[in-house]
């Protein structure tokens, strides 16, 4: 992470991709390019395996099945504890979030409305004729608030919505199906942050855990991880569950969405499939194989096999774009920089010259076929935040900072004050040993491999430094090395903010690692001042150990508490 610049985020390198599935809702990136089978031409009835006919209304008729597949099965499905994307797109087959956007960035309320005249104070409208299951009754604002203030700003629950509600926040119901929330300073763009978005969760269901202030009985509440309390509030609910390889919906014919008037007739029937299956399948050959031969309806592609699946008659590829980034991401907590004594990577200027090592349109054309696009801040330069004159962002991998010479002359700078150095053209530890540093990417992902591959190579190349591509399933690589290990005294640290931020440097997973290229991040293209979550060292997402040399706090802060039209300035 270039501090000063923001070049790249946490890591060097970086592009923008429109062709990987990633994990970690809000933060951790999901998006693909997307095969389609059996769609004659990709109308309107795209991915429709079953009947296509529209009935009379203009809306599809309802009927048949719609298969996906996923590269991985869900850590869990509990909605409060869920910080995966993959699992967040099955959560939300049953269960609506509170809003979401439509095109062009337009707030569109689906459980709640939300409003505000100074920015400061935002009301919160719940939709009425909202149900859950069983007995829990109606969802009222009261529901909303229990969640918030009695779980999400507890001690003791560790929620994944935690850091989205400190303390200083002021929650309260002010009537049946309406409470606000203070801010300590306008937020014109509160929505945007994702902050206050939650999901429909009964107060009956959480207040026995919360008596007994009981997280792990919350975490492993068995109406929570098998979604069975989600009433009228979501498209299907959950059938069936064969753990490791597939999960099977059945339409929600109560779904609220269809009765609403201010949505497009489209929805007047929603949804349109009887059965919707989700099929687990680690190895992208097999993935590939069911979306030619018409298996599956939907699957991601990977960019070196795009052309062949355009050209398939069964089969409509579509790109869907989207504001993750990948990156190469080093380990500053102590269980990285595996080489050697120290840790390299917490240097500036060591970062910066591995920065250099790589050709990042290279990586973009060669890789990802032009189906990404270099970046060199954090936010693509289609954002209306990016800056109209990005002469002052330095280009790391590209132009003069690009190759040997800009890539060791900084290196040589970063390790001056230490016993590593060149010989031979190699990097060596103080020992005299060639540098040799671990790169995990995903299992069964060709991109992935073909990213690590490259990087490895330029590596070597530029900065002299051995590298091992390691692949590893992404459930695995979270639990084991990306997750910290909760201290069992985290009061004695200055802070510890749950498995992805558990405290200090010297607060480590419970496997060592170098480097990754395991996920990707979201770039916050509808509010940046979101993105701080990857800048200030005790925020609750940190995986990597970063220390900002800059006061990152300080500019999201203010940058939180001015208008919309100046943000830019600042980012």
């Amino acid at each position: 992470m270039s501090d000063g610049n923001n070049q790249g985020g946490p890591n060097e390198p970086a592009v923008i991709s429109s062709v990987k599935r990633r994990r970690m809702l809000k933060i951790l990136g999901l998006s693909s390019t997307f095969g389609l089978a059996g769609c004659m031409g990709g109308g309107d009835n795209a991915g429709d395996s079953g009947n296509n006919n529209s009935s009379t209304s203009g809306a599809p008729s309802v009927g048949g099945k719609y298969t996906t597949i996923a590269t991985s099965g869900p850590q869990t499905l509990n909605p409060l504890y869920n910080t995966e994307a993959g699992a967040g797109d099955l959560i939300s087959y049953t269960l609506d979030l509170g809003y979401t956007f439509k095109p062009k960035t337009k707030f569109f309320p689906q459980v709640y409305d939300m409003s505000s005249d100074d920015s400061q104070v935002w009301v919160v409208n719940v939709r009425e004729g909202l149900k859950f299951s069983g007995d829990y009754g109606k969802l009222t604002a009261e529901d909303f608030v229990y969640q918030i203030t009695q779980v999400h700003q507890s001690e003791w629950a560790g929620t994944a919505d935690t850091s989205s509600w400190p303390s200083e926040y002021n929650v309260e119901q002010t009537g049946d199906y309406e409470f606000q929330i203070e801010l300590p300073s306008p937020n014109e763009l509160y929505p945007e942050t994702y902050d206050p978005l939650l999901y429909p969760i009964p107060k009956g269901l959480m207040q026995p855990y919360v008596e007994k202030q009981n997280a792990d009985g919350l975490r492993k509440d068995k109406e929570l991880l098998e979604l069975t309390f989600t009433g009228n509030m979501g498209a299907y609910t959950l059938d069936s569950r064969n753990r490791g390889n597939s999960l099977t919906f059945v339409r929600n014919d109560n779904y609220y969405l269809k009765n609403v008037d201010s949505v497009p007739e489209r929805f007047s029937n929603a949804p349109y499939f009887e059965t919707l299956n989700v099929s687990i399948v680690p190895e992208q050959s097999s993935r590939l194989a069911a979306l030619e031969t018409g298996e599956t309806d939907s699957a991601a592609v990977p960019p070196n096999r795009v052309s062949r699946f355009r050209n398939l008659q069964q089969v409509d590829v579509i790109e869907i774009p989207q504001p993750y980034t990948e990156v190469c991401c080093y380990n500053m907590r102590d269980n990285g920089w595996n080489a050697g004594p120290g840790n390299l990577f917490r240097k500036k200027k060591f970062r910066q010259g591995l920065g250099c090592a790589v050709n990042k349109k290279r990586l973009a054309k060669g890789v990802f076929r032009n189906f990404a696009n270099p970046v060199y801040t954090w936010q693509p330069s289609w954002s209306r935040w990016y800056p109209e004159d990005d002469s002052s962002i330095k280009q790391y991998g590209t132009g003069d900072l690009y190759g040997k010479q800009a890539t060791r002359s900084r290196i040589k700078k970063a390790i001056s004050d230490t016993d590593y150095g060149y010989s031979g053209d190699m990097l060596r530890t103080p020992s005299g040993e060639p540098v040799e540093l671990s790169l995990y990417h995903i299992a069964g992902d060709d991109t992935d491999q073909a990213m690590a591959e490259f990087i490895a190579k330029e590596f070597e190349k530029n900065a002299g430094i051995n590298v091992k591509p390691m692949e590893i399933q992404g459930t695995q690589f979270d639990e084991k090395y990306w997750q910290q290990q909760i201290p069992k005294n985290p009061e004695q640290y200055e802070w510890s903010n749950g498995a992805t931020n558990a405290g200090p440097r010297e607060v480590t997973s419970a496997n060592s690692w170098d480097m990754e290229v395991v996920f990707g991040l979201n770039t916050y293209p509808l509010n940046p001042t979101t993105a701080d979550v990857f800048f200030v060292k005790d925020s609750a997402y940190n995986p990597y150990g970063y220390y900002p040399s800059w006061d990152a706090k300080k500019l999201f802060d203010q940058a939180a508490t001015r208008r919309a039209s100046r943000n830019s300035s600042l980012l």
